[in-house]
């Protein structure tokens, strides 16, 4: 499956989200998203552009995590292209200790609030991270991407393919902060965000 995405630092979480729903988005999932990034300790996935993650959605209803596999980085006509293919998992322990006896182990963790919407054909999340700028993220074919950027109403402009890093060290150079992605790197144990 193809992803195409933009991202944007998103300046009014509540006026964005109402804006979204007037124009038609529907609700899809309000909770933590967890991201837990595999490699080999020589980081040969990374070397290759390649993701191997397990996600992991938690609400009040419970959670739901999948395993999921991003090929290199593409870009075309200013979108962010990736292949990316995924499968719900089960047991997402089990197949932890499984990537572990492969040879895998966890390399960057990713910890958001999120909500997400549907708008046609589009997917739009919004971010809220440890200690960095909100963001909005929108995945979909190009016309339906564009569809629901002009839905929230953050000039295009805004918009680009960066990686997550760039957003956060575009933070820390205008802040002075250090950018945190995850609760352990608010904690003091994890590594800094240029390691992504």
């Amino acid at each position: 499956m193809r992803e195409v995405e933009l991202k944007a630092v998103l300046d009014s979480w509540d006026e964005r989200r109402a804006q979204l729903i007037k124009a038609g988005g529907t609700f899809d999932f309000a909770g933590r998203l967890e991201d837990r990034r595999y490699d080999t300790n020589d980081r040969s996935l990374a070397a290759r552009d390649i993701v191997l993650r397990l996600r992991t959605y938690r609400d009040d209803s419970g959670t739901r995590t999948e395993l999921e596999f991003k090929g290199p980085t593409g870009y075309e006509r200013g979108y962010k292209v990736r292949e990316e293919v995924g499968s719900t998992v089960l047991d997402a322990e089990s197949v932890a200790v499984m990537l572990a006896g492969l040879g895998y182990m966890v390399t960057r963790a990713i910890d958001r609030e999120i909500e997400q919407f549907e708008i046609g054909e589009a997917m739009v999340r919004f971010e809220r991270y440890p200690c960095m700028d909100d963001l909005v993220e929108v995945e979909g074919e190009p016309a339906a991407l564009e569809r629901a950027i002009a839905a929230l109403g953050i000039p295009r402009a805004a918009y680009n393919a960066d990686r997550l890093t760039d957003f956060a060290m575009r933070y820390e150079k205008r802040t002075g902060k250090r950018a945190m992605l995850s609760d352990a790197e608010r904690s003091g144990v994890a590594t800094s965000v240029r390691e992504l």
